[in-house]
């Protein structure tokens, strides 16, 4: 009987030192080969497209440039089924947006970095097979949110709701989001519908009490 080929991972982080103790940490992993590393989103998508990874464990704070679930979108929009490369996301971060968008993008899993390594190990191995693979506390709020729905905001109006809380005002937003003001102006009236709210400090109050925002 032969020996399955290992699963063959990239893995993207803008911390070097995060990095390092990933590869150190997979390099003793049973059935894991760790073929590239990324500091950014542009790194990942071109190592992505280069290396053609079983999966690439992505971080979605990336400092500067794309963030993680940007380039979650563009490796699993260029992917080529059944063959990868599939996304696990790591992240020390589990608000209901940060799993949305990650998941709308195309992720397979999403891991908290507070797992056991055997956890993480298991959850790669899943989602090479293209098994979704999330951790306990997120599987629980996902479950929940499907038992008492709630009116879903869509990605943009989650990316919204983001400026909304640094204070932006639509003109910022507008630029910031590369759309025009009439379409902030109108994605905010269907966030205001969603959350029943009327001002912009009630829609940022209910996002962070539903934890949709940081």
């Amino acid at each position: 009987m032969s020996t399955p080929s290992p699963v063959r991972i990239v893995v993207c982080d803008d911390h070097a030192v995060v990095r390092a103790g990933l590869l150190a940490l997979l390099g003793s992993a049973p059935g894991i080969d760790v073929v590239g590393e990324a500091g950014t989103g542009d790194e990942a998508v071109a190592l992505a497209a280069k290396l053609i990874p079983d999966v690439v464990l992505m971080d979605l704070q990336l400092g500067t440039g794309m963030d993680g679930v940007e380039t979650t979108r563009r490796i699993t929009s260029a992917a080529l089924p059944p063959h990868g490369p599939r996304v696990l996301v790591l992240t020390t971060y589990d608000t209901d947006a940060d799993v949305t968008r990650a998941i709308e993008a195309g992720a397979t899993g999403y891991l908290l970095k507070a797992e056991r390594p055997e956890e993480l190990f298991a959850a790669i191995h899943a989602a090479a097979q293209g098994r979704t693979a999330l951790s306990p506390p997120v599987a629980s709020r996902v479950m929940a949110r499907m038992r008492s729905p709630q009116p879903s905001l869509t990605a943009r109006e989650l990316d919204i709701l983001a400026q909304l809380a640094h204070g932006l005002g639509n003109r910022d937003i507008a630029r910031a989001l590369f759309i025009s003001e009439a379409t902030v102006k109108t994605h905010l009236g269907r966030i205001y519908s969603k959350l029943g709210v009327e001002t912009r400090a009630g829609a940022v109050v209910v996002a962070k009490e539903q934890r949709l925002i940081p």
